[in-house]
């Protein structure tokens, strides 16, 4: 089939938000790597898209080459570059600043700090288990998805719980800088949000700086490698920056989890069978419905996928939600739910690479501690109405979603 009348990536087809799943596999069939009229490069294959995140290509919108994607990011905020959280968290910078970063927070971010949480969630997890025992039904978002993350990240950091309300908030607005499409209403909506966050996170580590404490922005604060630090700049971005990347994709991840065994009961009926299958089983559902899509890369060098070459320059759109379904690596099953899959693991959910998620330990342990709570909880858990889909091309997940236990 000729570029010309093969698939071309488009969000905004009716449904896709619902399932975006058929898309992407006509993508895959047709155009796996093409450029979007729009000026941007679509990857859908699993080879390419791990290919693309190990290499060590930019994610700086500095390095766009001329053309639409350049001129809008600076009609839209006035300069080429990445205006979210001052473009001063690792996700938005490359080597040798983002090494330093990633380093310099790893010291604080350790799997004995992250293990040390598990009492606590599996707490919070049981209190809001309680509350839909008590009730009988839920919305499984509102219930439990929605308010468990955040409620893990503010313990984990040390937030005061007066600010818990606001800053929740103000992560929701930050979260739809991840979404396409933004135009200058929202764009000065992401900025006011983002210098609001800031000044909360500023004043907490000032106070810090002076009542360290056990939790993780005292750890960031006194981290040091080599009488590197991270100065106050830094430190704002990176907190903000855990309560973007771990708060909603974490939503999405549980919400879409669960929502994924009610809709294959013989899956939920072997993890009832097997409760050892739980770890695998997490990686599975990661892999199936992925909390976030895709990711970006920007071309420093020219990229060749399949029988196309990228050059370099462009803005490239990695689809972790096409990858994951990629029936050339999982085999015809692909677009099954299975979880005793092998290689369940192999999902790049978490990215790959030296970028590959910081977080990836809480999230799972998070996911197994809700999910795995839920389904060995309540024997008669199941859907209870229509499923309502937040609408987002990127974060996508269910808005709400009816359960009856």
């Amino acid at each position: 089939m000729s570029q010309t009348t093969a698939a071309v990536f488009n969000p905004f087809e009716p449904g896709f938000t619902d399932d975006p799943y058929p898309q992407y596999a006509r993508l895959r069939a047709e155009s796996p790597a093409h450029e979007h009229p729009l000026g941007f490069w679509f990857l859908g294959r699993y080879a390419d898209v791990q290919a693309m995140l190990r290499s060590e290509q930019s994610v700086e919108l500095e390095n766009l080459g001329p053309g639409r994607y350049r001129d809008m990011n600076e009609q839209l905020y006035g300069r080429v570059g990445t205006p979210r959280l001052g473009g001063l968290s690792m996700l938005d910078r490359d080597p040798p600043t983002h090494t330093r970063l990633r380093k310099l927070v790893t010291k604080a971010f350790t799997p004995r700090a992250v293990q040390a949480l598990e009492t606590r969630i599996a707490a919070l997890v049981e209190a809001r288990l309680d509350e839909i025992a008590a009730a009988g039904t839920a919305d499984l978002v509102a219930a439990l998805a929605f308010p468990l993350p955040f409620e893990v990240i503010s313990a984990m950091l040390g937030m005061p719980d007066t600010d818990h309300v606001r800053v929740r908030e103000l992560a929701a607005v930050l979260a739809r800088s991840f979404e396409p499409g933004v135009d200058p209403e929202l764009a000065r909506a992401l900025t006011a949000a983002d210098e609001e966050l800031a000044g909360i996170v500023r004043e907490v580590i000032a106070w810090k700086r002076g009542h360290p404490a056990d939790d993780l922005m005292s750890a960031l604060i006194a981290a040091e490698d080599d009488g590197d630090v991270l100065d106050d700049d830094e430190l704002v971005a990176q907190v903000e920056l855990i309560y973007l990347a771990g708060y909603h994709n974490t939503v999405n991840f549980i919400a879409n989890g669960t929502l994924a065994l009610l809709r294959n009961p013989d899956q939920l009926a072997l993890l009832r069978a097997e409760p050892g299958l739980i770890d695998n089983a997490i990686d599975e559902v990661l892999r199936y419905d992925v909390p976030t899509q895709a990711l970006r890369r920007i071309t420093v060098r020219p990229f060749p996928a399949g029988d196309v070459v990228i050059p370099a320059g462009a803005f490239v759109l990695t689809s972790l939600g096409s990858a994951n379904r990629d029936e050339e690596f999982w085999g015809p099953d692909a677009d099954r739910l299975r979880l005793d899959r092998e290689n369940a693991r192999a999902h790049l959910s978490f990215g790959a690479g030296s970028r590959f998620c910081l977080g990836s330990a809480l999230a799972r342990m998070e996911g197994r501690l809700a999910i795995g709570g839920l389904v060995g909880r309540f024997d008669k858990l199941r859907l209870d109405g229509e499923v309502r889909w937040n609408g987002r091309v990127n974060l996508r997940g269910p808005e709400t979603l009816p359960i009856s236990v």
